[in-house]
Order: C-alpha cells, then sequence, then structure tokens
C-alpha cells in the first residue's frame, strides 16, 4: 500500500495537464445527480456511477488535479493490498510479499493510479472480490458469499466488464475441483451479480456508439507482453496452501477477460487495455512466485549475479517507464495544451469550429480558453442539453454563421477525419471555399488552425499565432 501511494503521487500532476477522458469525468462531476442522470440516458451511462462518485467528492474536497487523480491512487493501494494478502493465502508471505511489491510496479498499473478514470476502483473491487473467493472456499459461509457478490456488483456497476472476471472465478472454482457447495453457493452469488448488472447492460448496448472508435485491439501488444511474463512464470512450482492454487487463478484472471474480449471483437470491436486492468492482479502474483521460486533455486554465485543484473535491468526499465508515464506526452491527447493553444493563437471575437463537435469536450475544462470566441456550430451547450459536447445546428445554419466571420479558428483531432454527416460536411466545404489557412499549430492529440477570409488580402495573426514560415506553424 505504502509503495503504491507512494508511487501514485509521485508527478501526479503530470505537469498540470489533462486528458480527454478525465476532462469528461472532471466535466461531469461538475453537475447535480439528477444532470448526470439525465446525461446517462444518452451517453456514458456504463461510467455514470463513477460521474455520482466523484461529484460527491467534489463536493466534499473541492474540485482540482489532486481531487481528480487522489481516490485512484486510494483505489489502487487497496488493490496493492489485497494482492498481497491473495499471496500470502495461496502461497505463503514471501509470495504476498512480492507479489504486492510487483503490483504497483507494473506499468499498466502505474498508468491507471494517476487516471481521474473508473479503472482502479474497479480493479481494487476485483482484487477484493477474488480475495473473498478464495476466503469463502475454505470458509464457507453465507455471509462471505454475500460479501464477495456485493463488491463484485459494485465492480460491474462501475464498469461492465468487470463481469468477465466473475467468469475467471467460476472457472477456478470448477478446476480447482471445491465442494459442490461452494460451487453452489459461488453460483448463486454469480447469479445475483448478473441479474443486477442487466438492466444496466440492456440500456448501455443502446449507446454502443460511443465505442466505435476502437477500430482494432487497443494497446494489445504491449498488454500481451506482460502477460506472457505472467504466465511463464506460471511454470514455476507454487506450493498449494488450499483448494485454490495460485497459479489456476492467476492464468484464468489474466487470460479469460482478455480471451474473451477478443472472441467478442470479432463482431465488434471491444478491446481495450484498460477495460480488463484488473488482469494485472493475475500477473503480479505470478512474478511474485516465480520471484520466489528463483530464489529458493539459487545455488551458486554465479546464478546470483545473473539474478543481480536482471534485477538492475528490469528496474531500470520501470523506473524509464514510471518517467514517460508521469509526462503529458504519455497520453493520447492534451487538453490542457489544447485550450491554451486556442487561446492563444485566436483573437477575440473570433469564430471557433470543432471538426468533429464531440472535440467541443477538449475545451470545456476551462472556459476560461473559449471566453472571447463564438462557437459558431453550437445550438444548445452540453449542460443545459444533458450531453457530453452539446446540440449543434443545422448544417445551412452553420455555414451561414461562418460566412460572417473573417477569422476562424479550428480544432480537430491530429491525424484524423472528421465523422461524415451534415454539419461535418457543411463546416469542411464553407472552409475549403470561402477561407484558407494562415496557420496550424501542433499539440499532443491535436491541430489548431487558423482561417482567414479570401477576401481579406493581408491578414494578421493573432497574438501567438504562428504565421507562415514560423516555428511550429504550417501553412
Amino acid at each position: 500500500m505504502l509503495l503504491t501511494i507512494a508511487l501514485g503521487l509521485w508527478g501526479i500532476r503530470r505537469k498540470n495537464t489533462m486528458w480527454g477522458d478525465e476532462s469528461v469525468t472532471y466535466q461531469l462531476a461538475h453537475r447535480d445527480l439528477s444532470q448526470i442522470w439525465l446525461t446517462a440516458q444518452h451517453v456514458d451511462l456504463v461510467h455514470a456511477l463513477h460521474y455520482a462518485v466523484m461529484h460527491e467528492i467534489f463536493g466534499l474536497f473541492g474540485a482540482g488535479l489532486l481531487t481528480l487523480r487522489l481516490p485512484s491512487v486510494l483505489a489502487m493501494s487497496a488493490a496493492a493490498s489485497a494482492v498481497g494478502l491473495l499471496g500470502l493465502r495461496l502461497a505463503g508471505p514471501r509470495v504476498g510479499l512480492l507479489a504486492g511489491l510487483v503490483f504497483p510496479l507494473l506499468p499498466q498499473v502505474q498508468k491507471y493510479t494517476q487516471e481521474g478514470r473508473s479503472y482502479a476502483m474497479v480493479c481494487a473491487l476485483v482484487a477484493w472480490a477474488t480475495y473473498a473467493l478464495v476466503v469463502g472456499v475454505t470458509r464457507h459461509a453465507r455471509w462471505r458469499w454475500a460479501v464477495y457478490g456485493c463488491t463484485m456488483l459494485l465492480a460491474c456497476l462501475l464498469h461492465e466488464f468487470a463481469v468477465l472476471a466473475l467468469v475467471a472465478h467460476g472457472v477456478t472454482l470448477v478446476v480447482s475441483r471445491v465442494p459442490r457447495p461452494v460451487l453452489r453457493a459461488w453460483g448463486v452469488a454469480a447469479a445475483g451479480v448478473v441479474a443486477g448488472l442487466l438492466p444496466l447492460a440492456i440500456r448501455s448496448a443502446e449507446q454502443s456508439a460511443q465505442v466505435s472508435w476502437i477500430d482494432a485491439p487497443v494497446r494489445l501488444p504491449e498488454f500481451l507482453a506482460a502477460a506472457v511474463v505472467g504466465v511463464a512464470c506460471a511454470l514455476a512450482p507454487v506450493a498449494a496452501r488450499g483448494p485454490v492454487r495460485l497459479p489456476v487463478l492467476a492464468v484464468s484472471i489474466i487470460v479469460l477477460p482478455c480471451l474473451l474480449l477478443l472472441i467478442a471483437s470479432l463482431v465488434k470491436p471491444l478491446f481495450v487495455d484498460r477495460y480488463v486492468l484488473y488482469s494485472n492482479i493475475g500477473i503480479a502474483l505470478l512474478v511474485g512466485a516465480g520471484m520466489d521460486h528463483f530464489h529458493q533455486m539459487r545455488k551458486s554465485s554465479r546464478n546470483a549475479a545473473v539474478a543481480g543484473v536482471a534485477a538492475v535491468a528490469v528496474l531500470a526499465a520501470l523506473v524509464l517507464t514510471g518517467l514517460w508515464l508521469r509526462t503529458p506526452q504519455s497520453r493520447s491527447n492534451d487538453v490542457t495544451a489544447i485550450g491554451a493553444t486556442v487561446r492563444k493563437e485566436s483573437r477575440p471575437g473570433d469564430g471557433l469550429l470543432y471538426l468533429s463537435g464531440q472535440h467541443r469536450i477538449w475545451t470545456a475544462a476551462n472556459p476560461e480558453d473559449t471566453r472571447f470566441l463564438r462557437d459558431l456550430a453550437l445550438a444548445q451547450d452540453p449542460v443545459s442539453s444533458n450531453t457530453l459536447a452539446g446540440i449543434e445546428l443545422p448544417a445551412q445554419d452553420i455555414a451561414a454563421r461562418m460566412l460572417e466571420f473573417d477569422r476562424i479558428v479550428a480544432v480537430r483531432a491530429a491525424g484524423a477525419h472528421s465523422p461524415t454527416n451534415p454539419q461535418e460536411e457543411a463546416k469542411t466545404s464553407t472552409l475549403r471555399r470561402h477561407f484558407r489557412e494562415y496557420g496550424t499549430t501542433h499539440v499532443n492529440g491535436a491541430r489548431v488552425t487558423v482561417y482567414v477570409r479570401d477576401h481579406d488580402p493581408s491578414p494578421k495573426a493573432g497574438p501567438g499565432s504562428n504565421s507562415p514560415g514560423a516555428s511550429g506553424g504550417v501553412r
């Protein structure tokens, strides 16, 4: 726990930057609970509980980057303690200690320990539910299975894909050949979890367009590399201390959720590494057990030297990874930099255009960045419309409003094309026919471009604008 908290607090502000998904959490947590509920009827229903929790935390401790991320730090420290206790119960105190120390060092764990999203909380709940499962096998009691079921249900309500851990738990019990009453008790608890999750799953399926951005497994190679290391450690013999064996439980948690999500991706791409973040529980347990086995097998100074060199190399790699994860560039975008660039490149009274409209969330966390600009496509703001990015005008109205301006600042994702719909086509066609690009600034995850009307013979760049040929400008 202490190591996880220390690593979580190290560079937690990431130079006062925030990325897009965290910005959504930040914005939604500022809304009233009723507004969060109404918004969830249109979008992000799967994260509604997390937004409600963060709303209450903001109300108690104030809003800010630390308040946004500290719950994840504390949740992951709770997960680390559960991993240590699992190792202790399944294989002894040394394995528990090693697994608990390995867990917060894993790159994925370091990354999401400092994310203002639900994934660290889900990981903690799955870890403690797994511990409750292991204890329930040896100390069979109804209240223990009730605790297990409630913990798993809460994890699933925070993120639906936590239910895949339920499959891993079931397979573990079957392979371990636990007594039939234990299997029956788990079945009742699992049925309760599924029944409690079913209404959310049915309603959220109607919002499946939200994950349309996933066109291939996201960060699968990195996840598989860590999983392979963990599963390789399963080859080391581990002394069994109960009906549930550590390798069986750990391999099930690593392999099954990932495999099921990949199989589902054959129909619709759904795999993102953070959706199965709790698989790192199994990786840490296996690596801890492997380290303990290697320690016991040391018989020569040569082996000790090899182990020392390997340990130094791994530690150096983890330090470099940790340094990278605490930079703004480690995330796919940086909404703080995007908003600051819009503010820098614009003049008061300029038009503001988002290509596409969903990128409006990038500058909404700090309204001061766009305070003196006019959003040319916006018909109804996000809060009053109970949406994430607001409601846009009809295509012809957007085009007409654009023609009222001599300068337009456009925000678009780096290397991405706008979705095909009448509004986006109106934006791009009007820019192409009546405006010319004057300067573009590239920031992490986005491009901010200043456009000027063709009839203006000598446009002047706003404060800080990249004029043609200037450093960072693109003509």
